[in-house]
């Protein structure tokens, strides 16, 4: 396994080689988003090869100038390589993570939903149908803003703190509000009207994503 860590935030994981692309010579670190040059796999062989194999050894070196040589722009793929390998948040420590946001939400609903309700009963002419249906509107608004809240602001909810896990988008970057309302409330809808079979996904993916994380671009990461 190859250690790569990032000179920035000191953020260090252990990617697999074989799982990075030949000409990868940059990476961008999840983390803080700093691009770095990835340090060289084969420095042994190459000193190897320089007294066994001259000709070898020049055209290695002249494959790694062409690599350095390239725009800054072209290691985009390498990158979205190196985040390709960083380990997954797997479907059962995803779903403890959503057990956990559920308990607090439901929480949430019912003290501030409570509240809610006794203040209608005490400002309104006491209909209890016209109360109980703004409760309820009142709850659903809750629950989605608080997902879309955490997320988009961390990429983290409590829940997900807990576990350290955390959304990010397939380039590395923060997942910001906007995907992460498209990501809560219209993707995972989807996956849940499919008979949750777009949350059952993760279990059985390479890389744990559910069809709201396709949808969306996202993947959910270890710390």
């Amino acid at each position: 396994m190859l250690e790569i860590t990032c000179p920035h935030c000191q953020l260090s994981k252990l990617v697999d080689p074989a799982q990075l692309p030949s000409d990868a010579v940059r990476a961008t670190c999840p983390r803080c988003k700093q691009s770095f040059e990835l340090p060289k796999q084969n420095t042994a062989e190459e000193t190897v090869n320089n007294s066994q194999e001259p000709t070898a050894t020049a055209t290695a070196t002249a494959t790694v100038a062409t690599a350095t040589e390239q725009p800054q722009g072209t290691a985009l793929p390498p990158a979205l390589s190196v985040i390709d390998a960083l380990p997954k948040a797997g479907f059962w420590m995803r779903v403890v993570a959503t057990l956990l946001d559920g308990l607090i939400v439901f929480v949430l609903q019912f003290v501030l939903g409570t509240l809610l309700a006794l203040a209608g009963f005490a400002t309104s002419s006491g209909q209890a149908g016209e109360v109980g249906g703004l409760v309820m509107l009142f709850g659903y608004v809750l629950g989605f803003a608080y997902y879309i809240f955490f997320t988009g602001y961390c990429g983290q909810t409590p829940g997900k703190m807990a576990l350290r896990i955390k959304v990010i988008r397939r380039d590395g970057s923060e997942i910001g509000y906007g995907r992460a309302a498209f990501r809560e409330v219209l993707c995972k809808t989807i996956s849940g009207l499919l008979l949750g079979i777009g949350y059952l996904m993760v279990a059985f993916d390479d890389q744990k994503q559910g069809l709201h994380d396709r949808m969306a671009d996202t993947y959910v990461i270890k710390l």
